[in-house]
């Protein structure tokens, strides 16, 4: 059986989760909505704390919702959410995406979003999402792409982490870049070029959303999945990553602090 070899490098620490657990169907799957129908079978792989799955299980309101995560810390927080706002039509289960459980044919719609990114193989993981899904349904993935960040101030201390990133996220088996892969990925996984529809899309944080995302990397760049690597490989000292983390606290503090992190989306069709 196929399994996972590459090393989440965000970790799922309490900054990592809470920040996930902020986003929406709305901010984050946008590009998906106008295709799912109330009846809608649909697969969330890498769900997470499960925000943007409940969204999905609300729209497909008269069909059923499946969250899938590897960790089941985040599934049991998804589990309480999606029962929080009383939805009855998802649920949720550990798997991995190299191998998911479901038989050919299962999904009108199969949705990931910032998984690619961290994965050995994000080929095998769209095709196995092809495989799941139905003729004629929809295999729909979101990534962002680091290296077209944008953010003020320009401290030279982000500017590191970026170059940090980069280099942690490779050496974990992953491509921080994976935005502007995803309909070559696509391609690669047997969907065919005029059945794939790419778009991008930019979250822009400032004000207090900007503050929250200032915290959250204030915290997890201190985690093993970035400083241990980063010692190991020996890209920085962790002296030089704690000061990273205070410059994020710092540029957090700034009243007109802003980040614009674009991503790259897909829609393939499997004809």
């Amino acid at each position: 059986m196929t399994t996972e070899q590459a090393t989440y490098s965000h970790g799922h620490h309490k900054s990592v989760v809470e920040d996930h657990a902020r986003r929406t169907a709305k901010d984050s799957a946008a590009y998906l909505i106008p295709h799912i129908k109330p009846t809608d079978v649909i697969l969330d792989v890498g769900c997470g704390p499960g925000t943007i799955t409940a969204d999905l299980a609300a729209l497909a309101s008269h069909g059923k919702v499946v969250g899938c995560d590897a960790v089941d810390t985040v599934l049991q927080q998804a589990s309480e959410y999606a029962g929080s706002r009383g939805l009855t039509n998802v649920t949720f289960q550990k798997v991995d995406a190299n191998a998911l459980p479901f038989d050919d044919n299962t999904f009108d719609i199969v949705h990931c979003h910032q998984v690619l990114q961290h994965v050995k193989n994000p080929v095998a993981i769209l095709k196995e999402m092809r495989r799941v899904v139905k003729p004629g349904g929809i295999v729909a993935a979101r990534e962002a792409d680091y290296k077209t960040f944008a953010w003020y101030p320009e401290l030279p201390e982000i500017a590191r982490w970026m170059d940090l990133y980069q280099k942690v996220a490779r050496a974990n088996g992953g491509e921080p870049n994976a935005g502007r892969y995803c309909h070559v990925w696509a391609k690669e996984a047997g969907f065919e070029q005029s059945a794939i529809e790419v778009t991008w899309d930019v979250w822009r944080y400032s004000g207090v959303r900007a503050q929250q995302f200032s915290k959250s990397w204030t915290g997890r760049i201190l985690q093993p999945g970035f400083l241990a690597t980063a010692e190991r490989e020996n890209f920085a000292t962790e002296d030089e990553i704690r000061g990273i983390s205070e410059a994020w606290k710092q540029w957090g503090s700034h009243d007109q602090a802003f980040i614009a992190i674009p991503h790259g989306e897909v829609l393939c069709w499997k004809t």
